[in-house]
């Protein structure tokens, strides 16, 4: 393989030099550039999969987000109601915290928080049905967090498998998407 001088040039992180880390470091926000067209493709991806629901997993993504923006949530609270069941098809039993990793950088620690759980908050509405315990929520009630994410999937992610609702298509919310998923490296 050929390497180029916009490459780094050791084998192992152990080898690696300050030279090398001064190509890497500024290529770090050219990654994340590409980051909000690969959040939107993984988006379509949601339309081909319905999972047995009312509604495509990608209609439930954008009813969540048109309830919250039509609410007057704010832009970031919409991003999240947006993205938080983005990882349904890559890792349905663990997609919320997909959704709070993508996110976490851009984000508040409660939207953060909402977005990690809303799975487990989200099962009081049906957990019963399958064998469940719909109210594991509750071993989160000390959080401060609890209340804002108890909301979250009462008012849009719980009623968001209407097939008779308008929500906004994806393209309205694509400008949100490029806007606030592109940043320099947050600070550690």
């Amino acid at each position: 393989m050929t390497i180029t001088a916009h490459q780094a040039k050791f084998r192992t992180f152990e080898e690696s030099t300050a030279d090398d880390w001064a190509v890497i470091s500024p290529q770090l926000n050219v990654t994340q550039s590409f980051v909000p067209e690969h959040v939107l493709e993984q988006l379509r991806y949601l339309q081909s999969d319905h999972g047995g629901f009312p509604v495509s997993r990608l209609e439930h993504s954008l009813q969540t987000a048109t309830r919250a923006e039509r609410d007057g949530r704010d832009e970031e609270y919409v991003l999240c109601a947006l993205l938080h069941d983005i990882g349904d098809t890559l890792s349905p039993f663990n997609h919320p915290a997909i959704g709070a990793a993508i996110l976490k950088p851009f984000v508040s620690e409660a939207n953060h928080w909402m977005v990690e759980h809303h799975g487990i908050f989200q099962g009081y509405y049906f957990w019963h049905y399958i064998g469940l315990d719909k109210d594991a929520r509750e071993a989160h009630r000390d959080s401060p967090y609890f209340e804002h994410t108890e909301e979250f999937c009462a008012k849009y992610d719980q009623t968001a498998f209407d097939a008779d609702y308008k929500s906004e298509p994806l393209e309205h919310f694509e400008p949100l998407v490029r806007a606030r998923l592109v940043t320099s490296v947050p600070a550690q």
